[in-house]
């Protein structure tokens, strides 16, 4: 896929999910296609706005369609409407911190943006659940040194599997509880400070690498791969479309 355009393939499943062009207050909008590419181009090098090239239309343009979807939740309609063939035998879920920037870094409230002091320095975490095919089911964006397994049982919140995959950060008697509940297996190594080792499926286990190649994707965009916004909405936004395209080309 090339950097910034969008294969034709990619923008028919697309297309049709995005707002018409009717536009606000009678001024209709820009083509769309032109648009989502420039924001595609910020996404995948990780420049400022300004500096988009002229090709894809007015910078403030793209960055204003991008805001004004990330605050209606346009993007998350968009990927939303794509997963109709979601692979429920398998769910994998983990989490990878995110460096922030320095310019992400000067909001007044930062735990309320998602940003937070660990050990890298001021992060973000991304909590993510992939299905047995290691596309993203759902995410969810927290301060970098929040523990891993404080967001297991609300990843699964409403969901359905066979197993569910993960390892020992995430070896706790609530969440096995939780898993056994809904109906599933749970897949994950017990910690070596178990008084009573818990046995599990170690060649489901292998399964746990879809979502780490999930993460590998998503941060080779390199406005994930670090965080340049300083508003967690917007940053939840960039996240949303990198799932986008995983699950346009998976």
């Amino acid at each position: 896929m090339a950097r910034s355009v969008l294969t034709d393939d990619m923008w028919n499943k697309i297309e049709p999910l995005l707002p018409p062009l009717g536009g606000y207050w009678g001024r209709p909008y820009k083509p769309h296609r032109k648009i989502v590419e420039g924001i595609l181009w910020i996404l995948k090098t990780g420049s400022p706005w300004r500096e988009l090239p002229s090709e894809y239309g007015p910078w403030k343009t793209c960055y204003t369609r991008f805001n004004r979807w990330s605050k209606k939740g346009i993007w998350q309609e968009v990927c939303n409407a794509l997963k109709d063939d979601i692979d429920n035998e398998n769910y994998s879920v983990d989490s990878s911190h995110i460096k922030a920037h320095q310019d992400a870094c000067r909001v007044k409230n930062q735990k309320e943006e998602c940003l937070g002091t660990s050990r890298g320095g001021i992060t973000s975490k991304i909590h993510a659940l992939t299905d047995g095919l290691g596309r993203c089911v759902k995410f969810i964006l927290t301060p970098g040194q929040v523990h891993d397994s404080k967001q297991m049982i609300p990843l699964l919140e409403g969901e359905t599997c066979e197993n569910v995959l993960a390892d020992k950060a995430y070896d706790t008697d609530e969440i096995r509880d939780y898993i056994r509940n809904m109906g599933a297996n749970a897949v994950i190594p017990p910690k070596k400070n178990r008084s009573q080792p818990i046995d599990y499926d170690k060649h489901i286990y292998k399964e746990r690498h879809l979502v780490e190649i999930f993460f590998q994707f998503i941060k080779r965009f390199r406005r994930i791969g670090t965080r340049y916004e300083k508003h967690a909405q917007n940053f939840s936004a960039m996240v949303t479309i990198g799932c986008i395209l995983h699950w346009c080309i998976f």
